[in-house]
């Protein structure tokens, strides 16, 4: 416990020391929201067949719809990029140096994920500085329910980061990798758009996508779409469903909590068997 616990605080101390990563974290969301999203508002109306004029779907905000979707992008984003410290550690000749220590592999690895997750979660709920300049709704109750679905979710992006930086020898390669794969996964988990009326080998991505059900979460906890009429679900693409089941809370919560155990075991797995 003393080893992770110190491979924790290393990364932990590292993000809080960094005063331009802190800054610079706000940037990309902004953009999404201020630029993206308000520029992107009209033209969503315009595909929904101008129905969004009238009616419930009158209703439809695309910046309050992005929000969720901009959390878990940072989540995201922040937790599999919590990895390339493993990659530098190991150009730098650091992580050899731990490796010889009396540390196990096992507890560095499970430290590196823990301190990736702790990170993303604080960069994740620092995006609720934004609320007071879109119209959402943020309540106590919610940020005390969201916190842990987004620890939840950053253990798992962190698990599949390190299990990839295990496998890669330099920076660049890494980055290149996560560039390929978290784009992809981002823009088919519903984060930016709505999940409605996709053709059939989209839709079957976006089903296999377990950012899917993260992201999905999120716009469960904030939106609240109990409250919204049906019309309105719909449009948002907040009625998840599989072979015609609509995916629960709680189904999602086992989804992603399955991953996390697979994922941070190969991770572990993989770790203990790299070359530093």
């Amino acid at each position: 416990m003393e080893a992770i616990y110190a491979i924790w605080q290393r990364d932990v101390l590292k993000f809080f020391r960094d005063k331009a990563r802190l800054i610079g974290s706000f940037a990309m969301p902004f953009m999404f929201l201020i630029l993206f999203g308000s520029g992107m508002s009209g033209a969503i109306g315009s595909m929904m067949g101008g129905e969004a004029a009238s009616g419930p779907l009158s209703d439809f905000n695309f910046v309050e719809f992005m929000f969720p979707g901009i959390i878990g992008m940072t989540v995201f984003n922040t937790a599999i990029f919590s990895a390339l410290s493993v990659v530098q550690d190991r150009e730098f000749g650091y992580l050899r140096e731990i490796l010889v220590s009396p540390m196990s592999r096992t507890s560095i690895a499970i430290g590196k994920v823990l301190g990736g997750s702790t990170v993303a979660l604080f960069q994740g709920l620092m995006m609720l500085v934004f609320v007071p300049f879109i119209g959402v709704t943020i309540t106590i109750p919610i940020i005390l329910k969201l916190i842990p679905v987004m620890f939840l979710v950053a253990f798992a992006i962190s698990s599949i980061g390190l299990l990839i930086a295990t496998s890669l020898k330099t920076s660049q390669g890494f980055q290149m990798v996560i560039q390929v794969l978290i784009f992809p996964m981002l823009f088919l988990s519903g984060a930016l758009f709505p999940l409605s009326g996709m053709p059939a080998w989209m839709d079957f991505l976006v089903k296999i996508n377990p950012l899917t059900y993260s992201v999905d979460m999120f716009k469960k906890i904030i939106l609240q779409p109990e409250q919204m009429e049906p019309a309105l679900r719909e449009a948002m693409g907040l009625n998840l469903s599989i072979f015609n089941h609509v995916i629960t809370f709680s189904e999602e919560i086992l989804v992603v909590a399955v991953l996390s155990i697979i994922f941070v075991l190969f991770a572990t797995i993989r770790f203990n068997r790299a070359e530093a």
